[in-house]
């Protein structure tokens, strides 16, 4: 005896249906139509279409022989050999009469935003091919079903085609070691490790090494991330980041990284803080690069998580130097830079066609001798914009150099504090007054300073809202 069905039963059984070289008719022409028929050429389908006029983009997929324009009328008797018929029309009449003659044939049918005629009902879908998920509702709620799709779209790469690929090419090498307990051990070891990591961004002949290693039995290895978290703002990290931050075993990170974007890090991993102040390094650079091979070595799966970008002023690339000499397996994701992210949460564009036609970044952090040692002569130059990190405590020494070089003491120049985060502020002003407004707004976090023309835009450009939204 059966059991009884639950109350909350859907009343679908979800299936993956094989369609390569079926055939499925599509009653209607329309934009309707053309959204199903996209659907179905991904799996494949010899698709028929019946409709008294087709759109633009199916008469383009008709005279391509993607899709077949076989009558402008339907019929019963177009449903012979029929794997699926769609019903996309905007007449009532005609998608009832679809319906009433496919579950005659009994021929699966969907008639589109009409579950109570259909046989069946397609979801929302998410394609990483070979790789697939769908997401229904059973009808009962497509917009919760859409959203769904869109949240786990982020969260999947679409590199893990390519993994699934991978694994699928792997499995009969892999099917050799007989019981299913050790198959599957050496599954999960690869797709903790850098193999799998190495599988989503393309690099098969690293995947295939790591899977060699693993079957032959030697300990999965480490990896290093080295991210880059953006310049504050918990969104504007990117997919990826986001994806190793929650993966991670270890994280080191630096001082300016906010608790937010530090939350999203796994709970469970262990987190050492490696951060330097001005003129006062908590741990030694050389000390860091050491510390990433070490536990790269024992086996750990090591976020090295920066501020911006970590090859913008970040050290990123004396680090993974260290890396590729002791043969550590790495990645670089680069995350939004400071002068990208605060410039534009101030509403000031890098570049103008009327004001700046190109864009330099220097670091403004002075030398033992307290002397800033740059090119000053093709720093102060009209027509490009100057960003400036870590100028905070040498501003007045900046503004002087700039005037000294050539540029008018009302030289349009901006501080940005603590860019991108609710406790945002840009204080604008000239080169001649810039250091005596910040001293008095007390400025003492993480800033960045921008010289340029486009300074003057950020009066009509402004946009983002903080705690502090005064334009002293």
């Amino acid at each position: 005896m059966s059991a009884p069905a639950s109350d909350t039963a859907s009343g679908y059984f979800p299936v993956f249906l094989r369609l390569r070289g079926s055939r499925v008719l599509v009653v209607g022409g329309g934009e309707v139509a053309a959204r199903k028929i996209r659907l179905l050429l991904r799996g494949a389908a010899r698709i028929e279409v019946v409709a008294a006029g087709l759109n633009a983009e199916l008469t383009a997929l008709a005279d391509a022989a993607s899709i077949a324009h076989v009558a402008s009328a339907f019929a019963p008797s177009q449903l012979a050999g029929c794997r699926l018929v769609i019903a996309a029309t905007d007449d009532a009449q005609l998608n009832r009469a679809v319906a009433a003659a496919a579950d005659a044939a009994q021929v699966p049918v969907n008639v589109v935003d009409d579950a109570a005629l259909s046989s069946f009902i397609t979801p929302s879908i998410i394609d990483r091919a070979p790789l697939q998920v769908a997401i229904s509702t059973g009808g009962a709620a497509p917009v919760l079903a859409r959203r769904l799709r869109e949240r786990l779209e982020a969260w999947l790469p679409a590199g893990y085609g390519r993994l699934a690929a991978f694994l699928h090419a792997q499995r009969p090498r892999v099917a050799a070691m007989g019981e299913v307990p050790l198959r599957r051990a050496v599954w999960e070891r690869f797709l903790d490790g850098p193999g799998a990591e190495a599988a989503l961004r393309g690099d098969e002949a690293a995947a295939t090494a790591e899977l060699e290693r693993l079957l032959a039995g030697a300990p999965a290895g480490g990896e290093v991330y080295l991210v880059g978290a953006g310049p504050g703002d918990p969104d504007l990290l990117t997919f990826r980041a986001l994806r190793l931050m929650q993966q991670a075993d270890v994280v080191l990170y630096d001082r300016l990284l906010p608790a937010a974007i530090l939350d999203l890090v796994r709970r469970d991993a262990e987190r050492l803080f490696v951060g330097k102040r001005r003129n006062q390094h908590t741990v030694p650079q050389e000390e860091i690069n050491a510390e990433l091979v070490r536990l790269a070595r024992a086996g750990k799966r090591v976020l090295r998580l920066k501020g911006g970008d970590p090859f913008v002023f970040g050290r990123g690339g004396e680090e993974i130097e260290s890396l590729a000499a002791a043969g550590i397996p790495f990645q670089v994701v680069p995350g939004i830079t400071a002068a990208s992210g605060c410039a534009a949460y101030a509403g000031i564009p890098l570049t103008h066609r009327d004001y700046a036609q190109s864009c330099v970044f220097v670091t403004g952090h002075a030398r033992q001798d307290g002397e800033l040692h740059l090119n000053w002569n093709q720093l102060a130059q009209r027509g490009q914009t100057v960003v400036i990190y870590m100028g905070l405590h040498t501003l007045p020494q900046l503004c002087e150099r700039f005037i000294a070089h050539g540029l008018p003491a009302d030289w349009p120049a901006a501080l940005v504090e603590e860019g991108t985060s609710p406790r945002q502020k840009v204080i604008s002003g000239t080169l001649s007054d810039l250091p005596q407004r910040v001293a008095a707004a007390g400025v003492q976090g993480a800033s960045l300073v921008i010289v340029g023309e486009v300074v003057r835009l950020r009066e009509k450009l402004g946009w983002y809202k903080s705690s502090y939204s005064a334009q002293t």
